[in-house]
């Protein structure tokens, strides 16, 4: 008989591999795509919350450059998988938010992302 923990670590970590090889994928896809159009920089701005959320803007630098829908989509879908990998579940509940910026000329991602949650303070006084 299998320990479940140990399964669902196994799982675990063949998605997280799996989203990883994805991730580089498409990068790859990408990252010429991009360069051929001129764009040197991507900005990503991603929310999640309440089970779901996507890529609210997509922005390129130079300024002026249109991305086409398909490859627009693309830089979204790419955007929100790598937010998801590096915060798995930022959508649930109060959610999550941030910023992917890609610096298409150096290759280089940056991630700026904020869970949201909630805080309570409770106290009980009895006999006072």
């Amino acid at each position: 008989m299998t320990d479940p923990q140990i399964d669902f670590a196994e799982t675990m970590a063949k998605w997280q591999a799996e989203r990883e090889a994805a991730n580089k994928a498409a990068r790859g896809e990408l990252l010429p795509q991009l360069r051929a159009l001129g764009v040197t920089e991507v900005a990503a701005e991603y929310e999640g919350y309440g089970d779901s959320g996507n890529v609210e803007d997509v922005t390129v630098q130079p300024a002026g450059i249109e991305l086409p829908d398909d490859l627009r989509t693309k830089v979204e879908d790419f955007a929100w998988s790598v937010a998801y990998h590096q915060h798995p579940g930022f959508e649930n509940n109060e959610g999550g938010y941030g910023t992917l910026t890609w610096d298409v000329t150096a290759d280089s991602i940056t991630l700026d992302h904020a869970d949201r949650y909630v805080e309570c303070s409770h106290s009980f006084d009895e006999g006072l």
